[in-house]
């Protein structure tokens, strides 16, 4: 299972109970292996420069 957010564990109180959010990262973070990106997304770029769609011809 894999799980993406661009929100930090720490913040997920923002979006639903903090007893809630406290047994949701608990439960998705026991025995897990976190994989913590940097940097700018390649879709974004490709998107903004213009390479990302190509129409069909």
């Amino acid at each position: 299972l894999a799980v993406s957010s661009n929100l930090h564990p720490s913040g997920f109180d923002e979006i639903m109970p903090k007893t809630l959010a406290t047994a949701t990262v608990d439960r998705l973070l026991h025995h897990a292996h976190v994989v913590v990106t940097q940097g700018d997304s390649f879709r974004l770029s490709q998107a903004t420069s213009g390479e990302g769609v190509k129409p069909l011809r």
